[in-house]
């Protein structure tokens, strides 16, 4: 097998050089280097991207409507990753979360949801869905918004 790998090789004919351009009235591509006389397709910048030939381009036919949003983005923290990180009794704020990695330092808003199950009485300081703060309430620990 090993073999017959190293010995592969493409099919002659199959296989065509790189053209080189420029190289001389000889080579068949000297002198303009195969773009002809003058013109938009001579030019070295060629046509923009978005170019349609002259119609008015789809950028500016079609309406620009509705707005962007750059809103806050909202980091994720599951119930399964808090019973893992922290010991009972321990209050999971900003600062926690950032200190265990589960949360980025940069991050402004950030969400308790629901995966997974909580043993361990934990105080949760920062938004929860209503099932996350059910399943703390009912470990014994406390979710204050």
């Amino acid at each position: 097998m090993a073999n017959i790998l190293s010995n592969l090789r493409a099919p002659e004919g199959s296989t065509t050089g790189k053209k080189r351009l420029g190289r001389g009235v000889g080579s068949g591509l000297g002198k303009t280097s195969g773009r002809g006389q003058k013109g938009q397709y001579a030019r070295t910048r060629g046509f923009k991207p978005h170019f349609e030939g002259g119609q008015t381009p789809m950028h500016r036919r079609l309406p620009k409507r509705g707005f962007t949003h750059e809103g806050v983005e909202v980091e994720l923290v599951s119930l399964e990753s808090l019973e893992k990180a922290f010991e009972a009794g321990s209050k999971v704020d900003h600062a926690a979360l950032v200190g265990k990695g589960l949360i980025s330092r940069t991050c402004e808003s950030y969400k308790l949801l629901g995966n997974g199950e909580v043993k361990k009485a934990l105080h949760f300081v920062g938004k929860a869905s209503k099932g996350a703060a059910k399943a703390i309430e009912a470990a014994g620990g406390s979710v204050t918004v």
